[in-house]
Parts: C-alpha cells; sequence; structure tokens
C-alpha cells in the first residue's frame, strides 16, 4: 500500500467550507474517455441538483491518483470510485464516507474484474510466462490486484510477464484486440462490450463491492450526505423512475444501495501488504 500512497501528493489536512449552500464539486473515476464521461455522469448531476436544490459540476480527472488527491486537498465534495481508490483514500484521509454502491445490470451489489485476451493470441493463464499483459491504472481494482490475483492463484506472477498500464478500461480492451497485447485486465462488464468484437473473458475475480458515491466529510454536512443517499437509493430503476434513469450511464442506471466502509474489508485482506507498482516493466 506504501507505494501506492507515494502516487499522489501527500498534503496537510485542513478544515474547509461546507458545500451546504455552494457547489457541489462531484468527480467520477475516468474509466472512459472525457466525453463520454461526462454524457454518463451529467444526468446524474442534473438530478441532484434538482433534489438538492444546489448546484453540482462535473469534474474531471485525467487519473484515479488526481481524484484521490482532490478529495485529500478538499478540491472536490463528491465522487464515484471503485474499492481499491477508496480503501486506499480512506487510509490517506479518513474524512471520507461511502453513501450508496450502484447496483450493476444484474441488480448485484458487486462485480468482478476480468482477465481477457483475444482467441489468437493463445494466451494461458497456467502458463504465462514473458507474455505481454495491459493493465488499467496502479489504483484500479481491476488492475495489478486483480490481475496478480488471479495470475497467483495459478502459481504464476505478473512479475514473470511484460505488463504496462494503459489508463483506461476501453484502453486495455482495444490493445488486446489489436493484438498489442496478449491479456488484460478490466472490469468483466466493459470486456463483455468488446465481445462482438472477439475479446474473451479468461478469468474472473471473486465478486468485489460495486462502485460507490464517497464523500468528503470535511467539505459536505452530515444532513446534506444523508440526503443524497437517500435520493439515489429511493430510486425505482423498474417502475418509476425507469424513464429517468435510461439516460443515465450504464454503470449507475440500476439503482443503489446504502453502503458503509465495512463493505470494503474484503478489498484490504486482498491488498494486505502488497505493493503495487508505479509503473510497469514493459
Amino acid at each position: 500500500m506504501a507505494a501506492l500512497m507515494a502516487l499522489w501528493v501527500t498534503a496537510p489536512l485542513f478544515a474547509a467550507p461546507l458545500s451546504q449552500a455552494g457547489t457541489l464539486r462531484f468527480a467520477p473515476l475516468p474509466m472512459q474517455d472525457r466525453e463520454t464521461l461526462f454524457k454518463q455522469f451529467q444526468p446524474l448531476a442534473v438530478f441532484l441538483e434538482a433534489r438538492l436544490q444546489v448546484a453540482v459540476s462535473l469534474d474531471y480527472s485525467d487519473n484515479y491518483s488526481e481524484i484521490l488527491d482532490k478529495m485529500s486537498r478538499s478540491k472536490v465534495d463528491l465522487a464515484y470510485i471503485g474499492p481499491l481508490p477508496y480503501v486506499e483514500l480512506r487510509a490517506r484521509y479518513p474524512h471520507v464516507e461511502p453513501l450508496v454502491r450502484f447496483r450493476e445490470a444484474s441488480g448485484a451489489t458487486a462485480y468482478t474484474c476480468a482477465l481477457a485476451a483475444f482467441p489468437d493470441n493463445f494466451f494461458d493463464p497456467y502458463l504465462a510466462h514473458d507474455r505481454r499483459v495491459a493493465l488499467t491504472q496502479p489504483l484500479s481494482t481491476c488492475g495489478y490486484l486483480s490481475v496478480e490475483g488471479l495470475l497467483r492463484g495459478n502459481g504464476l506472477t505478473l512479475k514473470n510477464n511484460r505488463y504496462r498500464y494503459l489508463g483506461k478500461h476501453d484502453a486495455v480492451a482495444l490493445a488486446v484486440i489489436r493484438g498489442e497485447f496478449d491479456a488484460g485486465g478490466l472490469k468483466t462488464g466493459i470486456a463483455r462490450k468488446y465481445a462482438h468484437l472477439g475479446l474473451e473473458i479468461i478469468e474472473e475475480t471473486d465478486p468485489l463491492p460495486a462502485f460507490a458515491m464517497v464523500a468528503n466529510t470535511r467539505t459536505v454536512s452530515a444532513q446534506r450526505r444523508d440526503e443524497i443517499r437517500r435520493a439515489l437509493i429511493d430510486l425505482d430503476p423498474a417502475g418509476k423512475d425507469r424513464a429517468l434513469l435510461s439516460g443515465w450511464g450504464d454503470n449507475i442506471r440500476h439503482g443503489a444501495v446504502a453502503a458503509s466502509d465495512d463493505d470494503y474489508d474484503v478489498i484490504r485482506a486482498l491488498l494486505g501488504n502488497a505493493r503495487i507498482p508505479s509503473e510497469g516493466n514493459h
């Protein structure tokens, strides 16, 4: 975990005014390009504006560590992040609270990460050695952490392969399809979107806590946090809110459940004392 902490700037913790009346700054995890990200999350921002009667602005970051840095500096109030980024953020900055976890399309409150390959690459997870492996980002749950876990389950390790961080999940899928890498680690739901291009899922992790909206407790009051949590939990994707949610991004349109810090103990156990490299070896 120490190696990951070095990826983002250590900042002094300072009190910041609560964003009760002003604009709420919301930073979604950059899993896709800027245009796609804003298209998916803008409807959510508009919804919260109407329910809370406060402006909500989307804040874009180029990578995961930038979001964590902004939260620790109280530059953003809300964030949409995965389980590993949350665990790393909470360890560094205790003033963050998970509000809700967004359901997957199946209705599940958990998801899996996949090791995927193109059939012509003949990637065998039981024999992988000196192969080219594409990863998302060091702070991505589906990056080094998950792929290393899957390979170790087969008695192997990423250290004996050539891996590189490409950033976004889509970039990993396309790089594997183009033959630039023999395999890649990414969110299973995103990998399935590329099945029509031949991308195949080789292995999946055990279920992991779904992506969450988290709040900066230094800048968002307890009352406001409760209002946001209730507004999202009360959405009914199969009933009265079906039309509303149809315009939201795939990752946030299926409803939500209340989240708590205990949900992420499985990630803490998986991470343990592991040192996730900040750079690839390929």
